[in-house]
């Protein structure tokens, strides 16, 4: 007796996406999914670094989302924690679990704590003082009565919610530090897709509604939530469980798989190859599906000479800023007047705090105690990221680590955070292409790309770099999910995939 030949999807990449995708077609479809990832841990930037039992999240993932699907679908892997975790015996079920964290972040400038999102407090109103007070309001007034038309850039998208003081006090500096490149390159889809629903008048509500006990969680701004889950031991600890569930159910995860071609016959792909590090050679995995999540410039170069010279031009032209992480660990950090700090070793209550200062290349500081304390070994200690923004190939870039290490501790110390020789331990971590560019010729001929992809029936473009979208995780959860949702249905359309993160409602998941 003939059985059917089982269907198979190559999905590439085991970060959010991915590994959304695999879990949802094995639960939901008889597809084998086949993970491709090519480092030797799943997650993407969304993974947990273990260094000598102290853990870093490499970019800060509140578990927070707007969506009801996502939210359960996380409590279905990590429930929240309803018992006393520090009782619990190790390697327990109560080992996977979710912490429910305060969110504390803060705007370091002028050598000064600013809350984030800013608020009218006596203390903000003290560190601007008064002159530079009344220009922020003079400005925001005229911003809300002569609004910039046409919202082209950033910058403009900026100013005309904000105004032209509070943009060039709070927002040029640090977001160009982000970027490298100046806000008015930048398209306003960053924005919209970053920032929407946030500005002073929603800001003012928020806080109103607060005060009247009369908060809203679904209806509140992601940039204003005062609470989120967390994993117990990281991120990482999300997309480790996911990943044994795909396993469990009949997929597989490969590691060390790195893409090198993708074959397209007849308008659908065909098969992928692969090298296999481990086996040093190059595999080739045929399938009736295909899902991406690897960077898309990658992508159509993988496709090889036989596509369109236009796509391929648009692709190789597409830009990416990049990353690094320097952990550090101290003994103490210094006393700060603001720092609101009750601990011994002086650390602040802040999940991570916004590096405004001018006069340094760091970005923001994570205090990774403050997202769990089970992400420190020895909690008498402080557990911080540095981050830094750069170009892979840059002169950041190629620093070696010791240089990086002793910038970080000497950029800590010229803004009054540490002393270098409280230093104990610290790590680097370089992540290419962390953030997909919204700037740059190409990427104004995005829709070049989108339309040949979209065109190629079997393959699905999901998450971050797959998409070429700045998504948080539970946007690039929903891409996938949407994926799985319109092979399940029979649906070719890929349109309601790339509608996620472009209103604040989650459109297509309240229809």
């Amino acid at each position: 007796m003939n059985h059917p030949v089982q269907k198979t999807a190559v999905i590439i990449g085991a970060g959010p996406a991915g590994l959304t995708a695999a879990l949802e077609l094995a639960r939901r479809t008889g597809i084998k999914p086949i993970v491709l990832e090519a480092d030797d841990c799943v997650g993407g930037i969304s993974r947990t670094v273990n260094h000598s039992g102290n853990r870093i999240d490499i970019g800060g993932h509140r578990f927070f989302s707007k969506s009801d699907w996502v939210m359960n679908w996380w409590k279905s892997i990590l429930p929240p924690a309803e018992i006393k975790l520090e009782s619990a015996p190790p390697h327990s079920d109560s080992e996977r679990v979710m912490l429910e964290r305060g969110r504390l972040s803060r705007i370091y400038y002028l050598r000064r704590f600013f809350d984030y999102p800013l608020k009218l407090s006596m203390t903000t109103l003290g560190n601007l003082g008064l002159v530079r007070v009344m220009k922020i309001g003079f400005s925001y007034v005229w911003a809300m009565t002569f609004p910039r038309k046409e919202e082209k850039s950033l910058e403009d998208f900026l100013i005309n919610r904000f105004g032209n003081e509070l943009f060039l006090t709070f927002f040029k500096d640090y977001t160009e530090k982000v970027w490298g490149v100046p806000c008015n390159e930048i398209s306003a889809e960053w924005g919209a897709q970053r920032i929407k629903g946030l500005s002073i008048r929603t800001a003012i509500l928020h806080a109103l509604r607060n005060m009247a006990g009369k908060s809203d969680a679904q209806a509140t701004n992601t940039s204003l939530i005062e609470s989120f889950l967390y994993p117990k031991y990281g991120p990482g600890q999300m997309w480790e469980e996911t990943a044994r569930l795909v396993t469990g159910l009949g997929g597989e995860v490969r590691f060390g798989h790195e893409v090198k071609h993708i074959k397209v016959e007849n308008g659908r792909v065909a098969s992928v190859i692969a090298w296999d590090k481990s086996l040093q050679k190059e595999v080739e995995l045929s399938c009736d599906y295909a899902f991406s999540s690897m960077p898309v410039r990658d992508l159509v170069a993988s496709l090889g000479e036989g596509t369109p010279p236009d796509v391929r031009e648009v692709a190789a032209g597409l830009r990416y800023r990049d990353f690094i992480t320097v952990g550090l660990l101290v003994s103490k950090m210094k006393k700060n007047p603001q720092s609101r700090s009750a601990q011994e070793n002086n650390m602040p209550p802040d999940n991570w705090i916004y590096i405004q200062e001018s006069d340094v290349k760091v970005g923001r500081l994570q205090i990774f105690n403050n997202w769990s304390p089970y992400m420190v070994k020895d909690p008498s200690r402080i557990w911080m990221g540095l981050e830094y923004f750069c170009n892979e190939g840059d002169a950041l870039w190629n620093l070696s680590d010791e240089e990086m290490k002793k910038l970080g501790a000497q950029e800590m110390a010229k803004i009054g955070m540490i002393d270098p020789s409280d230093v104990e331990d610290s790590i680097v971590i370089k992540v290419p292409k962390a953030y997909p560019a919204y700037f740059g010729d190409a990427y104004g001929r995005f829709n070049v790309i989108r339309d040949y992809l979209d065109g190629i029936d079997n393959l699905f473009l999901v998450g971050r770099n797959g998409m070429h979208r700045y998504n948080n995780q539970d946007h690039s959860m929903l891409t996938a999910k949407l994926a799985v949702d319109n092979i399940a249905a029979g649906i070719g359309d890929k349109n309601n995939i790339w509608s996620v993160n472009i209103d604040d409602e989650y459109h297509e998941e309240k229809k």
